[in-house]
């Protein structure tokens, strides 16, 4: 392969990355608005158990994190991994 195709193949799997990552953060900003009330200004008003959850969860290191949570976040990567493995195996 020459430089200009790798260039090219990486080029193109920058897009299908980054459109899986918008995917992915919709996902999870439909998952937070459902979680919210919204209110007459428009702001989402968020249940304390679950700003606590999560605050915990954003500043705990993947190695502190329970399995379960550490399991949600490998299958969140599995979209990611496969794309790349599948455009490494690629000829």
């Amino acid at each position: 392969m020459t430089e200009e195709e790798a260039r090219k193949r990486l080029e193109a799997m920058r897009e299908e990355l980054a459109a899986i990552e918008h995917e992915r953060w919709s996902h999870w900003q439909r998952y937070l608005h459902s979680k919210g009330d919204r209110q007459q200004d428009g702001s989402l008003l968020l249940p304390a158990n679950l700003v606590v959850q999560w605050e915990h969860q954003m500043t705990t290191a993947y190695a502190m994190l329970s399995e379960t949570e550490k399991q949600s976040d490998r299958e969140q990567v599995e979209r990611y991994a496969s794309l790349i493995a599948t455009r490494f195996g690629a000829d």
